[in-house]
């Protein structure tokens, strides 16, 4: 009964053919025109699309679906963008982390590699060895400073945080790396000194009936960290005036601070921007002056507390000299004084570049008047 009736509804909706998909290109799909959307024979053409419709890579697409391609475009790049900043900002840091390391350890190598060097009796005076640690600096900043702007020192780092931070994009974090790879690099450069000086350093002592970790290797182990007073100037130790009570805790604590007060102030007051004294062409001699600055300072206060001014330099070969049987002569030392080398250098460093930045070069302000 149903297969002999017939529906005329149904049968038009089954004859009804389906709607053709939309075409977005012209019957002439390529007509020469001045372009460079499509290239056909050599010549150049551009696509004849349809109202409604644009040329995407060479084919006619609907508006509607080239904004969605056009958006997620955008989408893409920016993403790409993102990630490629945060690769390009790891590797800036990666090599200032670097640097920070490598010219840490070229201050150690030239300034503690000279008095090493001097335990053989080659230097006379505290000057010759100002002057090599003054042009080792140097040369350890102009290595380093475009990288990382050569802090070099914690003191210095710390001095950035809390005055210039925006210099060399200065967080706590940043900063802590930044001490961390100083600390290495010291580490690195004692290393380097004790298997390069090992032979002077041990003839120094036979020479002078030192048993090292005992007392009298202090002689010895002035080569890697600071005491005061110097002990090449004792009556103790050396051939110098001072006594032990001489120079006591608190003078110590002092000198150091107020000798870093004086090289952070030198350093911030020479770089500031507002301080047009040394002129753009003479900007490269920048490090230079910071040399000399530590070469003055050495043989003003050397003779005192041997002259620190950087935790890392005094603390990072004092750990090689405590591993290589100097022992407590190293750490803490005969007085218990190592903690001076790190503490007056980070008070007197902030103190002297606030000095500079926030008072002689701080930014002018015009007042309005009616």
């Amino acid at each position: 009964l149903f297969r002999s009736r017939s529906c005329p509804r149904l049968e038009t909706i089954r004859r009804t053919p389906k709607p053709a998909a939309m075409s977005c290109q012209s019957p002439n799909d390529a007509v020469s025109k001045d372009g460079d959307d499509v290239e056909t024979g050599g010549k150049t053409t551009e696509l004849d699309c349809m109202p409604g419709c644009v040329a995407v890579n060479g084919k006619c697409v609907p508006m509607d679906i080239a904004k969605q391609l056009m958006q997620q475009s955008l989408v893409d790049s920016k993403a790409s963008g993102k990630e490629a900043d945060v690769e390009d900002n790891m590797d800036r840091e990666i090599r200032a982390l670097m640097a920070e390391a490598v010219g840490t350890a070229m201050i150690v190598l030239f300034g503690c590699g000279s008095v090493c060097s001097s335990l053989s009796g080659a230097y006379q005076g505290i000057w010759q060895v100002a002057a090599v640690w003054g042009f080792g600096v140097a040369l350890a900043i102009y290595c380093t400073a475009d990288a990382s702007g050569a802090h070099l020192n914690p003191a210095v780092t710390l001095a950035f945080q809390l005055v210039r931070p925006q210099a060399h994009g200065m967080t706590w974090a940043k900063s802590l790396r930044y001490i961390v790879a100083q600390m290495l690099g010291a580490m690195m450069g004692g290393a380097l000194n004790l298997a390069i000086y090992s032979n002077t350093i041990e003839a120094f002592e036979r020479e002078n009936g030192i048993v090292r970790g005992q007392p009298e290797s202090i002689k010895s182990a002035l080569a890697f960290g600071e005491y005061f007073p110097n002990p090449g100037l004792s009556k103790e130790w050396g051939s110098g005036p001072y006594t032990q009570d001489d120079v006591s805790v608190a003078k110590a604590l002092f000198v150091e601070a107020w000798g870093t007060f004086v090289l952070a102030f030198i350093i911030f007051a020479i770089t500031n921007g507002r301080n047009k004294a040394l002129g753009d062409s003479a900007r490269p001699g920048v490090p230079f002056m910071i040399g000399a600055t530590v070469a003055v300072l050495l043989a003003l206060y050397a003779p005192i507390t041997q002259a620190g001014w950087n935790p890392a330099r005094d603390f990072g070969p004092r750990v090689i000299a405590a591993l290589a049987g100097w022992g407590s002569v190293a750490i803490p030392g005969p007085r218990n004084g190592f903690w001076i080398y790190i503490v007056g250098p980070c008070l007197g460093a902030p103190l002297g570049a606030a000095l500079a930045e926030l008072l002689l070069w701080r930014p002018r302000f015009r007042v309005r008047t009616a």
